[in-house]
């Protein structure tokens, strides 16, 4: 038989009441400042090769690393409500981030989200290094496609949006097609993160120098790495040509009604941004506090006399200086929204 006098009972009550209140306060998402994105490491974290976490995992104060259910990198965390995260690659990124933000583990309300990583540049825009802060993100994937040897002899190429029937035509709208194909970031935070960058150091090497020079007719190309702002245009398949570069310029101007101008190619940034789009419609995150940074590694189309396949397949001679660049100018965003945080967590900052 069991009993309970009052005295027992109070103390059993209290217990209770205290670990209760413990489950409860682990339970609380944790806030976040500042979502620091990448899309792949290579091998460990730190101290060896370097992908394009290494920098950051390396530099920054996190303290601690997280698990997340359908997030197959842990999540880094510190004490100033700053995350890293390894989104993986290709358009998949979107599942990856869809599942942290709905994981139920952190508050994405107020939060800074600094997607960054290694592309492929225009040699019409920017260098090997240089780092571009996006006003656009375009979506390069959904599209009528079919070999370009049996399109109209004066098309440059037989790709054309969906519900078009020549490229570069603007579609007629059916009610099936994608509702967005080119996201607009906040103007007022990519012009204020590009003027904290813009003066940021980007190592140089011989090598870069070398294959800078090999680009007659492209004076943007040969230029020593340096900060813009500039579109970037996202797509499963790993492209490379003056074709293909020359669609994807025209691509961007279609989809953002000729404000646009295509930067950076890379492979993750519009299943992230298609992500966050429909987060912010569930109100569980704010896209107007999105910025996307890529970073010169390589060229998109080959210098003049090389092949474009022999390009595809040759080193990113800008890899480790575009890996800088993005560390480099992303921390400087970085610590200057978490030094703001007092007026940043109330209103986006503005250039």
């Amino acid at each position: 038989m069991i009993r309970f006098s009052g005295g027992v009972f109070r103390v059993a009550w209290v217990v209770f009441a205290v670990s209760g209140a413990g489950l409860w306060a682990r339970a609380q998402p944790i806030a976040v400042k500042v979502a620091i994105v990448t899309t792949f490491e290579v091998g460990q974290d730190t101290g060896d090769a370097p992908g394009e976490f290494q920098f950051w995992a390396e530099r920054e104060k996190w303290t601690r690393q997280i698990k997340v259910p359908g997030v197959d990198h842990p999540v880094y965390v510190n004490d100033d409500g700053v995350i890293g995260v390894v989104s993986g690659t290709t358009v998949r990124a979107g599942n990856q981030i869809m599942a942290l933000v709905l994981s139920g583990q952190f508050d994405f309300s107020k939060t800074y989200w600094i997607m960054n990583g290694i592309a492929g540049v225009n040699p019409d825009a920017a260098s090997l290094g240089s780092a571009a802060w996006a006003r656009y993100v375009i979506d390069g994937d959904v599209a009528y496609e079919f070999d370009s040897k049996d399109g109209e002899p004066n098309w440059p190429y037989a790709i054309m949006p969906i519900g078009s029937t020549a490229p570069n035509q603007p579609p007629k709208r059916e009610g099936w097609e994608p509702d967005l194909m080119a996201y607009p970031l906040n103007p007022a935070l990519v012009q204020w993160a590009y003027d904290r960058s813009k003066d940021t150091p980007i190592p140089d090497s011989e090598k870069m120098k070398a294959l800078r020079a090999k680009y007659a007719g492209y004076p943007n190309a040969q230029k020593a790495p340096f900060v813009l702002i500039g579109d970037a245009l996202g797509s499963c398949r790993f492209w490379s040509g003056k074709v293909m570069t020359q669609w994807a310029c025209d691509w961007t101007k279609l989809w953002t009604g000729g404000k646009g101008s295509f930067v950076m190619t890379a492979m993750e940034e519009q299943g992230i941004a298609a992500a966050l789009h429909r987060l912010s419609l569930m109100g569980k995150v704010d896209f107007q506090r999105f910025l996307v940074l890529r970073t010169a590694s390589d060229y998109c189309l080959p210098p003049p006399g090389m092949d474009a396949n022999a390009s595809l397949h040759t080193e990113f001679t800008g890899y480790r200086s575009a890996l800088e660049a993005a560390y480099g100018a992303g921390s400087r965003v970085l610590h200057a929204l978490v030094a703001g945080w007092a007026s940043y967590a109330v209103t986006p900052p503005k250039a």
